[in-house]
């Protein structure tokens, strides 16, 4: 059976999602303590708006991505996964972000073809990729994936849990990210050998 296509997005998805906190405590004198149950809720709180947050953003984004943690079990999983998946990262970071990108990666001995949109609008790359699956934390671009036909894992954190869509699997973690999409390639495997099957032996009775 050939091989899955599966694009994976970086931040918060395969990083720790308070990769940003050191930085923004800095920025705004600030004393965050990061928890996934009160992200969102801090945030609106001190009137952080996405203006704010995306200029703060741009000040910090290439030290940030140099130093931010990688997610507990995404390594071994990454390495797992890439036995029955073609990989390509899909990232809404900046093209100038690459180099610090692709070496961050390869520390990390995870690193596969990666493409820098600059946009959260991933349905086009995921498309000319012909991505079976697409692992992603942004919800708002899961829902845009989805309505393509794509199937979406939806990491959870704080950022996402204002809306919780049926067609999009919410997942917790690096293991059962795996576990989900080796579910998928037993599924499709068998399918494509039933499908197999019946070709030859339809094949057969037209030949006697």
């Amino acid at each position: 059976m050939k091989k899955i296509n599966l694009c994976i997005d970086i931040d918060s998805t395969i990083t720790k999602p308070d990769y940003w906190v050191d930085y923004y405590n800095k920025h705004f004198n600030a004393n965050y303590i990061y928890c996934d149950d009160t992200v969102e809720e801090y945030l609106k709180k001190n009137d952080v708006d996405y203006k704010i947050f995306d200029k703060f953003y741009h000040k910090y984004a290439e030290e940030m991505h140099k130093t931010a943690e990688i997610r507990p079990d995404a390594v071994k999983n990454i390495k797992k996964l890439e036995k029955f998946c073609d990989i390509y990262y899909v990232t809404a970071r900046e093209s100038h972000i690459e180099p610090i990108t692709v070496d961050w990666l390869k520390k990390h001995g995870v690193y596969n073809d990666t493409y820098h949109l600059g946009s959260f609008d991933k349905t086009g790359k995921a498309k000319d990729l012909n991505c079976d699956i697409f692992i992603e934390d942004n919800l708002k671009t899961s829902k845009d994936l989805v309505n393509e036909g794509i199937k979406v894992l939806l990491i959870d954190t704080g950022f996402n849990r204002y809306e919780d869509p049926d067609s999009i699997k919410r997942v917790k973690d690096w293991n059962e990210i795996y576990n989900e999409i080796k579910i998928y390639y037993n599924q499709n495997k068998w399918w494509a050998i039933h499908h197999l099957f019946w070709f030859y032996f339809t094949l057969f009775l037209f030949l006697i």
